[in-house]
Parts: structure tokens; C-alpha cells; sequence
């Protein structure tokens, strides 16, 4: 079958092929649960960008000081380029494995076993994070509302906050075990609230920068904008890192694509809407936040090492006043809720996808004969979310830091491939049209390029002890430790599941290069 022979009209659904053509496989998911407004939503939740600011802003601005707006804009770069060729690969294959499914087609079975290990292990990282951050909010709005500060003291008792955090993530998987009905409904209300009060908290506190009611606060200069005025490479691409950490999560989109209204193209124009709200929003937080309270290391400035690692529970009162402060606590809460909630999504539907075709065990490709959800493969990610968490707090006292930093190459990792999958996957279309050489070509190429440059900097730069928390294992920086061991990890569960699952990784399940099916070229 070519090409041309395949061709749907405009507009139409277009599906996997039967196995016996391409290896593409239905999972028996539920369809059409959810629209373009609803499948945004889930993307900007799952990202959740008042926990990645109050978690990444303060550690941005030490690393690139006043430059932290470029940086921000900066890592959206490679996040949009990426974004194109998602949604190209999507139009041709809306399949809820995404980059497992699609590197598996573009490049083999083993390379795209490994990137979809990237995406799964990833999302156990920010997983746990998501829970530590709602957690400590938890008790720190617990104590705000009763005025009682022995109540927030309790997030300090390391088995009160490990117990919370587990009820968090036992809560979580229980709503995305009941489908994606139960999770848009409950999404809507929660990136609701969390967007109407960071807007608030960023017109106040231009209020209080044009006051100068704080001695640290700067006026407005566009050299903020210039990632060129970084003092350093090395601190360039530690912020780019966390830059791009702040963006990752709009590509759950596409993972719940077979659950979608029109799967081939509302996913891909989704995750262009989400990415579009959340680089506004973080452009907005930043300028606003830089020019209130400075980013400097003292005082309420943003670098402030006392307070960088969680900037709104220090600025909420002072930006905000006692009152609408306690309003910032809830939208962290609800911020981290929500994506706790929604990030089970990506990782249940990817290893879903790698049960369907046989490189995982085939009792993880089992959906919910009534909810339409891969319920063990939830239950599963829930499981894993939590020991992991529970191991790395027991061990770490920087467990949030560092595994956020390990997060950024886990994410550069598996983006990197996809992009460069899907050049390969369209290489014979690429000089059809101007359309296709930039969408499914140069732009995805080009943002290859920049994640795979970052990873390779940042692999060299977490080396270092210093980078980080400054923790270190046997003189190695524990952010390199948690890093590599994790990709490592992945090498060795391939190899094993290889001997146990040999005809996927002989290709003979899902095949390589296979004529997709092509949707008519409209943006």
C-alpha cells in the first residue's frame, strides 16, 4: 500500500492499521471522551505551572540571575520544535504509546523500548515530586487556615509527610483508574482556580514592584530577556534544564490521543494551545516576581537559597497579604493535585502501548472492562510512584532537588529521539512541499539537536558534586547517580524482558518502517 494509495480525506479519524499490516494495535481504550478544550486542559494540568514555578523559580534565578525570563523563553524553543513533531507522527499514527510506539517504527524495537523507559521513568519522578510538593503544602495550608504553626511543623516529621504523601498518590490513582471522564471533570475546576489566582498573584505583584515596597526589588530591563547576558555556559544550561523541566507534561495530549475526538489532529493542536498559556504564564510570573523582589540571595529575593526551592510559600504573604496569600497555598496544592492526577495518564497509556506489543508482560496491556482505563498499568505507576518516593526521602535529604535536575535528562532523552524519529519516519516526504521539509523535518531536527546538546552538557555537568543539591555518592554528584543509574536501570530490564519477549525485539510485533497512513497536509 503506498502513500498516496492510503490517503483519508481531510479531517477524517485516521487509525492504527490491523496488525497484520503495520503492527499498530487497538488497546480498547474509550473513545471520544474528550475534546480539544478538554485535552488542553489535561495538558497544562499534567505540566501543572504553579507547582513548576513555585518549585523551579527561585533554583532558575540562582543559576542565571536576572536572566531567568530569556531562559524561560529559551527552553520553550526546543519544546515547540519538539511539539511539531508530535503532532506530525500523531496525524500518521494516534497511538497512546507516542514515543515508544513511533521510535519503535522510526528506528527499531530496542532504541524505542528505551525512549519509551525514558518517558515511564520520568513520569515516576515528577510523580513523586508533584506528591512531596502537595504534601508540604498540605500542612503548610493546614497551619495558614487554623494559625496553629505546630500543624505545618508536621510536613518536618519525616513519617507524617511520607504517609500524606502515599494518601496523595493512592487518592490520584484511584480518579485516573476511573477514567478519563472523572479526570477531565475534575480538571477543569483545579487549572481553573490555579491559573485565575497565579494571574492574580502576578498583578500584584507588579502592584508592589511599581510601590517599591521591597528593598530588593528591581526595575523592568530588557537585558532580561538576552540569554546571551548569562555569566556562564555551564550556568546556561543548568537553568535551561530546569527551563525545559517546566514545560514537560504537554505531550500527555497526545498519549490519550485513542481517547480523543478527532485523535488524529486535536491532540497535536492541544499541545500547541497548552504550551501557548503556559510560556505566557511563565513569562508573566517571572517579570512580575524579578521586578517585585529582585533575584538576588538575600532577603525575599528569588535566589535566596533558604527559600528558592518553594519561592510562593515565601512571597504568599508578602506579595499577597495574609488574606489572598492563603489562596497561592491552595493554588499549589491544587497545581500539584491536579497533576499528580493527570501525569498518571502518559505513563499508564505508554505502558499500556509496550504491553500491546509484547515488550513488557501482556497483564499490564488488561483495560477496565467498564471505565476503558489500563487499570493494572495505573495501579502499577502508583505503586512505583511511591516506593520510589519513599526510598529516595529515606536516603535524601535533596530528594526534590535532585531528582528534578535527573528529570531534565530523562526528558531531553526521550524528546531528543522522538524528534529525530519523526525526520527519519517522513524522510521521504520531507521535499514534497515547503510544509513538509519544516514541520516534519527541519523544525523537529533542530529541536533534536538543542535537547541533545543539553543532554550531552548536562550529563558532563552533573558530574560535578556541586551541581544540584551539592550531595554526592562515592565523590559523584548524586544528580549523575540518579540520572544515569536510572537510564541504566532501563538497559538492564530490556535485556532481561528480551529473552522473556522475543519476537518484539525481532520486530516481528510492531515493524519498522512501515507506510503510515497521511492525513491531507493542513496545519
Amino acid at each position: 500500500m503506498t502513500q498516496t494509495e492510503a490517503r483519508p480525506q481531510a479531517g477524517d479519524t485516521v487509525r492504527g492499521a490491523p496488525s497484520g499490516e503495520s503492527g499498530v494495535r487497538e488497546k480498547g481504550l474509550g473513545g471520544n471522551s474528550v475534546g480539544l478544550m478538554g485535552s488542553a486542559v489535561i495538558g497544562i494540568s499534567t505540566v501543572a505551572p504553579v507547582y513548576c514555578l513555585t518549585s523551579t523559580l527561585g533554583s532558575t534565578a540562582g543559576e542565571v540571575g536576572p536572566q531567568m525570563p530569556a531562559v524561560f523563553l529559551a527552553g520553550f524553543l526546543p519544546m515547540l520544535l519538539v511539539a511539531f513533531a508530535y503532532r506530525e507522527l500523531n496525524r500518521v499514527m494516534p497511538d497512546c504509546g507516542t514515543s515508544f510506539t513511533w521510535t519503535v517504527k522510526a528506528f527499531g524495537p530496542r532504541l524505542g523500548w528505551m525512549c519509551g523507559w525514558g518517558l515511564v521513568i520520568a513520569t515516576i519522578i515528577v510523580l513523586s515530586n508533584l506528591a512531596g510538593v502537595a504534601t508540604s503544602y498540605f500542612w503548610l495550608l493546614a497551619g495558614e487556615i487554623t494559625g496553629n504553626a505546630s500543624i505545618a511543623a508536621l510536613d518536618d516529621n519525616k513519617a507524617v509527610h511520607i504517609v500524606t504523601c502515599l494518601a496523595l498518590i493512592a487518592a490520584a490513582t484511584a480518579v485516573s483508574y476511573r477514567g478519563m471522564t472523572a479526570t477531565k471533570g475534575v480538571q477543569y475546576a483545579l487549572v481553573g482556580l490555579q491559573l485565575v489566582v497565579l494571574a492574580l498573584f502576578v498583578v500584584m505583584a507588579f502592584q508592589k514592584a511599581g510601590s517599591g515596597s521591597f528593598d530588593t526589588g528591581v526595575d523592568f530591563s530588557w537585558s532580561w530577556m538576552n540569554p546571551f547576558a548569562v555569566e556562564s555556559f555551564s550556568a546556561f544550561t543548568a537553568g535551561l534544564s530546569l527551563a525545559i523541566f517546566i514545560y514537560w507534561g504537554w505531550d500527555a495530549c497526545l498519549t490519550a490521543n485513542e481517547e480523543t475526538t478527532g485523535s488524529a489532529k486535536t491532540p497535536g493542536r492541544a499541545a500547541l494551545i497548552a504550551m501557548v498559556v503556559l510560556v505566557g504564564s511563565y513569562l508573566a510570573t517571572g517579570i512580575a516576581a524579578q521586578m517585585a523582589v529582585g533575584s538576588g540571595d538575600k532577603g525575599l529575593g528569588l535566589a535566596n537559597p533558604d527559600t528558592s526551592d518553594n519561592v510562593f510559600a515565601a512571597l504568599a504573604g508578602p506579595v499577597m497579604g495574609p488574606a489572598l496569600g492563603i489562596l497561592l497555598f491552595i493554588a499549589v496544592v491544587a497545581s500539584a493535585t491536579a497533576s499528580l492526577q493527570t501525569t498518571f495518564i502518559p505513563v499508564a497509556r505508554t505502558v499500556l502501548a509496550m504491553s500491546a506489543y509484547e515488550a513488557l508482560p501482556p497483564s499490564y496491556a488488561k483495560v477496565h472492562p467498564r471505565f476503558k482505563t489500563p487499570g493494572r498499568a495505573t495501579v502499577m505507576a502508583g505503586i512505583a510512584t511511591g516506593v520510589f518516593y519513599t526510598v529516595m526521602t529515606l536516603v535524601s535529604e535533596h530528594v526534590l532537588v535532585d531528582t528534578i535536575y535527573a528529570l531534565g535528562l530523562m526528558i531531553c532523552f526521550y524528546y531528543s529521539i522522538t524528534a529525530f524519529a519523526c525526520a527519519w519516519y517522513f524522510r521521504r516526504d520531507l521535499f514534497r512541499s515547503a510544509r513538509d521539509f519544516l514541520f516534519k523535518g527541519f523544525c523537529p531536527v533542530l529541536g533534536g539537536v538543542l535537547l541533545t546538546a543539553v543532554f550531552g552538557k548536562t550529563l558532563y555537568d552533573m558530574w560535578d558534586p556541586a551541581y544540584g543539591s551539592g550531595s554526592a555518592v562515592f565523590g559523584v554528584g548524586s544528580v549523575f547517580v540518579i540520572g544515569v543509574g536510572l537510564l541504566a536501570l532501563g538497559l538492564v530490564i530490556m535485556f532481561i524482558t528480551e529473552r522473556r519477549s522475543p519476537a518484539f525485539f525481532r520486530g516481528e510485533v510492531l515493524t519498522k518502517e512501515t507506510p503510515a497512513l497521511v492525513v491531507a497536509d493542513t496545519v
